[in-house]
């Protein structure tokens, strides 16, 4: 069997939020669609950061007048296309964090790997 590739496990229909968006709205999103951090991106889909429910529940109970740009994390943990699942686990692993955004050459966001794609992965294939 060959190598599983990011490529294979990550999630290409995503949902994302603008830097400039208001906090409420970003946890609106979350809420609404279901999961726990949105990738922020600019008008050209360049990765910018990623803000998660976890940030904004550490920012305190005001956070009406705060943007996404001042809770992102921009220190992020990246991998492309070809990054491969053991690759991407360890990265998990070694960080802690529970999603790696994938982006191209001009850092682009093309998709997003998560703790449950990786299972539901290793599931379909019989990894586990």
């Amino acid at each position: 069997m060959k190598e599983s590739l990011a490529r294979d496990i990550m999630i290409k229909d995503l949902y994302t939020i603008k830097s400039n968006s208001k906090v409420g709205l970003a946890r609106l999103k979350m809420m609404r669609h279901g999961v726990g951090g949105l990738p922020v991106v600019n008008d050209k889909g360049t990765l910018l950061g990623m803000i998660t429910l976890r940030d904004i529940d550490l920012a305190g109970l005001d956070v009406s007048n705060l943007t996404v740009e001042d809770l992102m994390t921009t220190n992020l943990v990246k991998g492309n296309e070809n990054t491969t699942l053991k690759q991407i686990v360890e990265l998990m692993v070694k960080t802690g964090v529970q999603r790696i955004p994938v982006v191209d050459k001009e850092e682009k966001l093309i998709g997003l790997v998560t703790q449950t794609s990786v299972i539901k992965h290793a599931l379909a294939f019989d990894l586990l």
